[in-house]
């Protein structure tokens, strides 16, 4: 558990007290961080903690962190997860951040929505990383790590979004490169996610249209409660998306259009290449999701138009045909988002409810017929583990 920490350097400008809440809440960063939930003694506010022990990092975990770390304190936008305080002591990193009482949008699908999300939702949450996306972009990064896991979220309803550890910088002695041809660390966790130009590691590179390719893999992903092949081994995804293989968006669980033939347009009216119904089965799980994080044969929906041309925009295989940030935030699916406040925003959540300290009152349901919210669940219980990988 997280000790009582109280931390003090005149010369710094630094006084912290910290009381600790809960043990450990999740662990993160290749298992290497493990989180915990603190209280500001000062101010009463609850803070998200995590520490790592520098003495197992190797390296390259080490020039990731540096990285995040820095990369924390140039960063300025509500939309991005940044630290509050960095410090070390003896072997640990300790980093400050603010409490995500949701967690991730992996946690909510994995916890409150196995079956996926409803549309207002997705736009929420989608609308925010892309601003995100926007700010990084025009301040000439890549995120190359845009997933469900890495989109958090606060009690108060604002959307951020984590992971700066595998952000990649495109300047250059001062210039703006067209095209990167860098690697993420760690990729095979990323390869779901990551864009067929960014895996073919060619020539021509990548740029941070790559970072739209993964937006629209993670809306397949918030639809249905499942990540686009997933059920494949990594060598056998990689093979697809290098061939040419895409996903749309389906009134089901989002697959490979390689994997299934003869299908119906959708009920939307838009051509999503699938039918109402899909047998699932025969594929092998892969290890980058294990078959029993996610539902494995979601019920048939049937979403928007709008939708369905976001996630077709995204997923285009040229990289120059994909929109910009800044051109996905006028899109009409997002023509909704303005329509809400705090009030919604907690009616869209339900029946999901922010992790609290045992000493907070509970949080009451939204108003509605025969409302019972369901106990929080406490910090030993899987589905309040946060993922700061």
């Amino acid at each position: 558990c997280l000790k009582s920490v109280v931390l003090t350097r005149p010369s710094e400008g630094i006084c912290l007290s910290l009381m600790p809440v809960h043990c450990v809440t999740g662990r993160g960063f290749n298992n290497l961080s493990q989180v915990s939930m603190a209280r500001h003694i000062p101010t009463g506010q609850l803070v998200a903690v995590k520490q790592t022990n520098l003495d197992e990092c190797t390296e390259e975990e080490l020039l990731q962190l540096m990285n995040e770390v820095l990369l924390s304190r140039l960063f300025r936008h509500p939309n991005l997860l940044t630290s509050r305080l960095v410090f070390s002591s003896c072997c640990q990193l300790w980093v400050l951040s603010p409490l995500m009482a949701y967690g991730s949008a992996d946690t909510l699908l994995r916890t409150y929505f196995p079956d996926g999300m409803s549309e207002s939702l997705i736009a929420y949450l989608l609308y925010g990383v892309l601003k995100a996306l926007e700010y990084l972009h025009r301040m000439g990064y890549i995120h190359r790590g845009v997933k469900a896991s890495h989109i958090l979220l606060s009690g108060e309803g604002h959307v951020y979004l984590s992971g700066l550890h595998s952000v990649y910088s495109m300047m250059r002695e001062g210039k703006r490169m067209r095209a990167v041809f860098d690697m993420p660390h760690h990729s095979p966790t990323l390869l779901p996610w990551l864009s067929p130009e960014l895996l073919r590691q060619d020539l021509h590179g990548y740029g941070v249209k790559s970072d739209i390719y993964s937006l629209g893999i993670v809306a397949c992903e918030l639809v249905s409660g499942r990540v686009p092949f997933q059920d494949m081994p990594p060598t056998q995804m990689l093979l697809q998306k290098l061939r040419g293989s895409h996903c749309c968006l389906l009134d089901v669980a989002p697959f490979p259009l390689g994997e299934l033939g003869g299908l119906k347009v959708s009920r939307s009216g838009v051509d999503s290449g699938i039918g109402e119904s899909v047998a699932t089965g025969s594929l092998t799980h892969s290890a980058t999701a294990p078959p029993t994080d996610r539902p494995q044969s979601p019920g048939p929906k049937n979403h928007s138009a709008t939708l369905h041309n976001l996630v077709q925009l995204c997923l285009q295989q040229q990289p120059e045909r994909r929109p910009s940030a800044t051109a996905l935030l006028t899109h009409a699916f997002f023509k909704q988002v303005k329509r809400h406040n705090r009030d919604s925003f907690l009616s869209l959540m339900y029946p999901a409810v922010p992790l609290t300290s045992p000493e907070d009152p509970p949080v009451s349901c939204p108003p509605g017929p025969s409302c019972h919210a369901p106990t929080s669940p406490t910090a030993d219980t899987p589905e309040t583990v946060w993922d700061f990988s």
